[in-house]
């Protein structure tokens, strides 16, 4: 018989320790959104276009060629050498040197002065995009503010998704001990 009371009280206080509980329907009430504002980045372009000057072709620089100068310099060291006597032969040689040089120079190299020389150059057009990142402010559900009733009390809560017009609750029964 002590058995039998033993495991009677030992029933009696397992039975409270576990609560019973069972899921229910209640009934929704209102159901908010819940909105976060969030910053989605996403590219901006625009398109212009520019001038821009081109050389036109065949103006490359050339690599001057000296053999004309120095040809023309002893040709013109060879003539000038015939005319004069005495110091004005070696002055009629060196002007023949000089002038022997520059026409040789310009025989080979043609008549270029880059100083004074205009340069050729066309204007063309092309378009340009540039685009930047720029920011913009969005809202987003992140849930549902649920208003609702069950047997006649009045709870909210936040729950991820719309739960329609009825929300699954879970009813806990735990006796109190007076």
């Amino acid at each position: 018989m002590k058995k039998i009371i033993v495991a009677s009280l030992v029933a009696a206080a397992l039975g409270s320790v576990h609560a019973e509980s069972y899921t229910d329907n209640a009934r929704v009430r209102s159901a908010e959104p819940v909105l976060e504002n969030i910053s989605v980045p996403r590219q901006q372009c625009s398109s212009h276009w520019v001038e821009e000057p081109v050389r036109r072709s065949g103006g490359e620089r050339r690599d001057r060629n000296y053999g004309g100068a120095i040809v023309g310099g002893l040709a013109g060291g060879v003539i000038g050498h015939q005319f004069g006597a005495g110091t004005g032969k070696d002055a009629a040689t060196a002007l023949g040197v000089i002038l022997g040089a520059m026409v040789g120079d310009q025989h080979q190299n043609g008549y270029r002065d880059d100083r004074f020389e205009e340069r050729a150059v066309e204007v063309t057009q092309r378009q340009v995009q540039r685009c930047q990142t720029v920011y913009e402010s969005q809202s987003r559900i992140t849930g549902y503010r649920v208003a609702y009733e069950y047997r006649g009390q009045q709870y909210t809560t936040i729950t991820r998704n719309h739960p329609g017009n009825q929300l699954t609750v879970r009813v806990s029964v735990d006796p109190i001990e007076q």
